[in-house]
């Protein structure tokens, strides 16, 4: 005799049928069975957190409000979904929505208008470009935007100063001092940073004379990296873990004394860069600069 399911089994089916397609890279048929199993059971939160889940990694945010909102409707206390609901309405703009998220979620957010000013702290954002991923520091301004605040890699896409969204489920951590602090996955860019980044190669001089250098430009109000000493390559495994636990990757190959060293820098007009350099090197006339260049120009300001 066949088993007849009423419709919280037929419901709770569909909705592991959602999963199912998910786990295999059907997202569209898993969207399906998320809809069919809340068309069936319309109070029960988990189909449209799941849904809204599957919208905000693709960045569809309207669509991700509107199920992590009825997630929220049918379950108040539903801490993930109020979550994904204040990222989707940061997404959009949509700062009332934003602030009522929060707030439920159990954080202190501010009455104002416009966007949410809650200063969180430096906190370790990872960024994905076309060629590379990469974990760099950034001043959290809310429970979901971050300010870039190293000099990224070309490769990552990414600018000094690029306001990004990010998510709120930790992939990884690191250390800052005798803190652990989690990663978060940047989901979109926001605002690009009116920093174009530019590399240059030095050599013939010490470790010592390159952090003056960097030292100076902080100084001058741009920033400045020393990559051959500052980037760790990672595998994915210890990226999204604890490095301090990482297994025994290859070393790379260490600069010699006097270099080369590689470096990036992070600044509105080439002029201020190059004028930066010439007083540096004037100091440090021994030092050879080679390949300066923009690695990757600035977005302009509509």
């Amino acid at each position: 005799m066949p088993i007849r399911l009423g419709k919280a089994g037929k419901a709770t089916a569909f909705n592991e049928l959602g999963r199912e397609r998910d786990e295999a890279g059907d997202q569209d048929g898993a969207l399906a069975a998320y809809a069919q199993a809340s068309a069936i059971h319309p109070y029960w939160s988990a189909p449209w957190y799941n849904a809204g889940l599957i919208h905000k990694y693709r960045g569809d945010w309207a669509a991700s409000l509107q199920a992590n909102a009825r997630a929220v409707q049918c379950e108040p206390g539903n801490e993930g979904a109020l979550w994904n609901l204040g990222i989707a309405a940061t997404a959009l703009g949509d700062w009332p929505t934003a602030r009522r998220a929060w707030r439920q979620y159990g954080i202190g957010i501010p009455d104002g208008e416009g966007p949410v000013d809650y200063f969180v702290g430096l906190t370790p954002i990872r960024v994905h470009g076309d060629e590379a991923s990469e974990v760099v520091w950034a001043d959290r301004i809310d429970p979901a935007r971050a300010i870039l605040r190293n000099v990224p890699t070309p490769a990552s896409g990414h600018r000094y100063g690029d306001l990004v969204l990010h998510d709120g489920a930790a992939n990884g951590y690191r250390r800052r001092g005798e803190r652990e602090v989690p990663v978060f996955d940047a989901l979109a860019l926001i605002a690009p940073s009116d920093h174009a980044t530019y590399e240059v190669f030095v050599e013939e001089v010490q470790a010592e004379a390159i952090d003056a250098l960097v030292r100076r430009f902080e100084e001058a109000g741009l920033s400045a990296e020393n990559w051959t000493s500052s980037m760790q390559v990672l595998c994915k495994a210890c990226s999204e873990g604890r490095p301090d636990d990482q297994h025994n990757h290859a070393p790379g190959e260490p600069p010699a004394a006097e270099g080369p060293w590689h470096l990036g820098i992070a600044a509105r007009e080439e002029a201020a860069a190059r004028a930066l350099l010439d007083a540096w090197q004037q100091d440090n006339p021994e030092a050879r600069l080679r390949d300066f260049r923009c690695a990757l120009p600035a977005t302009p300001r509509s």
